[in-house]
């Protein structure tokens, strides 16, 4: 949770930058350290903290079941719409879904149908980390809180690969075995749809079944890990991460630009989000999908000590770590 929040920070003031504005403005490198105090977060980590609380809220309410957190994420969802501190250049899919929300519409109307922004897997690690969970109601919750703001399959399918990686990282997969591991879970899933948490989203488009619905999802993942395996295989340390798997602004691209800065730097988180901040893209969401795959994979104490008392929402964070651990 920390890591995620410290690249989510670390990536914020390159956001919308080029790497030459980057370069000007920053240095070589990019930023090297956190700035301010506290460091400010952006939507990211707060929408993330959103889909936390409802899970621990939720855990502590047994079944976990679709109608339990459903209402929930809702609420967490207009709770942030309408926080004074929703002045982070939210994404206007979000903020699009949850007026509709807001409104009392339906999720599945409330939605935006066509979105596969990142908006939906930058916030999903808490669902990765949440305990005791089964793989199906893993699946299924990962994708219906992508579900209530992004209704395209591809964000579906991008939030559970990264809550299962979360979740793989965090039981002791090795970082080199991920991507092949990603990948089988696309062929396996293919044409699984979690009609008991997604209800009819499939109908949105007009696609002729729910199962060609959810396996464009899954083949845009498929092809964009393609990508990673490209750029993993360059190996360039140095240059912009978005030149091979994408500027991240849409969900897809997001898990793998965020996956290779992490992969690039498995030893290294501090490495892997600065990486991901200085990069073309959506920097802020790319960092912050390094460091939550980061922070799985290491732990509490690799990152800076004196981070943890600067960073923006740390009771917050702490909390959901201490709960999710």
């Amino acid at each position: 949770m920390f890591g995620l929040a410290y690249g989510d920070a670390l990536g914020a003031p390159t956001e919308f930058l080029t790497m030459e504005q980057i370069h000007r403005r920053f240095g070589e490198h990019g930023l090297r350290e956190l700035e301010g105090d506290p460091a400010l977060v952006t939507d990211d980590t707060q929408m993330t903290i959103a889909v936390g609380l409802a899970m621990l809220d939720a855990l502590a309410n047994p079944p976990f079941t679709p109608d339990l957190i459903t209402p929930m994420w809702r609420r967490r969802f207009i709770d942030w719409l309408n926080s004074p501190d929703n002045d982070r250049a939210p994404g206007n899919t979000c903020l699009r879904a949850c007026r509709n929300l807001e409104a009392g519409m339906p999720w599945v109307r409330a939605t935006v149908a066509g979105s596969k922004g990142c908006g939906a897997n930058m916030r999903v690690a808490p669902v990765g980390l949440a305990p005791g969970l089964t793989d199906e109601t893993r699946a299924g919750a990962s994708q219906l809180q992508a579900a209530l703001t992004h209704g395209h399959p591809t964000g579906l399918a991008a939030s559970e690969l990264t809550a299962f990686a979360v979740r793989w990282l965090a039981d002791g997969m090795a970082p080199s075995d991920l991507p092949e591991a990603l990948r089988a879970r696309c062929h396996e899933q293919r044409t699984v749809y979690h009609g008991r948490w997604l209800g009819e989203l499939w109908r949105r488009p007009g696609m002729d079944a729910a199962e060609t619905f959810i396996a464009r999802g899954w083949d845009e993942c498929l092809a964009v890990l393609d990508r990673l395996d490209e750029a993993l295989a360059r190996g360039d340390r140095a240059s912009d991460p978005c030149e091979i798997t994408g500027a991240g602004w849409v969900a897809e691209e997001a898990l793998a630009t965020g996956l290779l800065c992490f992969l690039l730097f498995p030893g290294e988180p501090v490495e892997a989000i600065r990486r991901g901040a200085a990069s073309s893209g959506d920097s802020d969401s790319i960092a912050c999908l390094a460091g939550a795959f980061a922070g799985a994979h290491l732990g509490m104490g690799a990152w800076p000590d004196e981070w943890s008392a600067r960073i923006e929402y740390a009771g917050d964070l702490a909390k959901m770590g201490r709960a999710f651990d």
